[in-house]
């Protein structure tokens, strides 16, 4: 079901959902902001990706 690059990605974006949180409760809340959208757009790559290599094989 997954593959390991999927863990790749979902690894990828929970540290970046780690360190906008860390950054948020540090005080630092507009950095915090700015990884927190990290998160979205990484899983959105992994499915890009994802998507690609299938209509490849086909």
């Amino acid at each position: 079901m997954f593959e390991r690059s999927d863990y790749f990605i979902l690894l990828a974006a929970f540290l970046s959902f780690l360190l906008s949180v860390s950054l948020w409760f540090t005080g630092q809340r507009d950095e915090g902001m700015f990884v927190g959208i990290w998160v979205p757009s990484i899983l959105a790559f992994g499915i890009y990706i994802r998507l690609a290599i299938h209509r490849r094989l086909k």
